[in-house]
């Protein structure tokens, strides 16, 4: 059991009062769904909702060609089924809840400004790209590159909080400009890599390479050891009090916290060495 655990999150929200897209049938052709966004079926009927466009492959159809569509004029939205290669459920929305029951594809909250997509599941890669604002809850594992810059673009996740109760894997918070992210489970390499700012929590084992690159920043392991890259030096053992308000935070949520790691020391390391050097690793010390 981690330092920080699940202690029963509760999705509040009236099925009656939501839009409910369920997939009319498994598939492991590529969807594209950013259509399945609260924003756009606020105002909209049944209809309407069932009409707006989505990619089959490369092929342009309409939400309600691949969906059964219950509800209008909503934006709470529950969308199931066999998802994982639906993509880009939520994608720049800025209101509303999605919940989405089971594994999701792909860009899941891509550009994100506002509101809340909650997985009862695992998410594909991807998961908050550019995200700006929101909350995303992922209930199982996510992929690599979670809250991370597309390939070529300057910056990632502008603000925000991704929530993992599971594992993800490597690059989470590339490029990360604003924002949390916190993953219960264990996180693949190159957490942090070209950090400009932001936070990043791991509960569980915090992989190789951790702030490659960041220029500021903190990355911080619950865990009592860490593999740092030689280009991080120790500064000191204290006890950070930002830490404990963003922990309270965490709690409020419906998170269990562990006290020792409430009120304990933790081990601040400074890096990267090879850049600005102004991010900061902080590893829990059990002494």
């Amino acid at each position: 059991m981690g330092c920080i655990s699940c202690a029963g999150f509760v999705i509040a929200m009236s099925e009656t009062d939501a839009v409910t897209l369920r997939l009319k049938e498994p598939t492991t052709i590529p969807i594209e769904a950013d259509s399945i966004c609260p924003d756009l079926f606020v105002g909209r009927s049944q209809a309407g909702i069932e009409s707006l466009p989505a990619f089959y492959g490369r092929r342009k159809v309409t939400l309600g060609d691949l969906f059964t569509v219950e509800g209008e004029n909503s934006d709470q939205v529950i969308v199931e089924g066999a998802l994982r290669y639906v993509k880009k459920i939520g994608q720049r929305m800025t209101r509303g809840r999605v919940v989405v029951r089971g594994d999701v594809g792909l860009h899941l909250g891509a550009y994100m400004r506002g509101g809340e997509i909650v997985v009862e599941g695992n998410a594909g890669d991807w998961a908050g790209a550019h995200m700006q604002g929101g909350r995303i809850w992922i209930r199982g594992n996510a992929g690599h590159l979670l809250g991370a810059a597309y390939r070529g673009e300057k910056r990632g996740m502008n603000g925000g909080v991704i929530i993992v109760e599971g594992n993800a894997g490597r690059e989470v918070g590339a490029l990360m400009r604003r924002g949390l992210i916190v993953v219960l489970g264990d996180v693949d390499e190159f957490a942090g890599v070209r950090m400009i700012t932001g936070s990043i929590f791991v509960s569980g084992r915090l992989g190789a390479r951790a702030g490659a690159g960041m220029k500021r920043g903190t990355i911080v392991a619950f865990a009592d050891h860490a593999e740092l890259l030689p280009t991080f030096r120790y500064d000191c053992r204290f006890q950070p009090t930002f830490l404990r308000c963003y922990l309270l935070q965490l709690h409020a949520w419906g998170m269990s916290i562990d006290d020792d790691r409430l009120e304990g020391f933790y081990r601040r390391y400074h890096g990267d060495l090879t850049t600005l050097g102004k991010g900061e690793i902080l590893i829990y010390d059990q002494r």
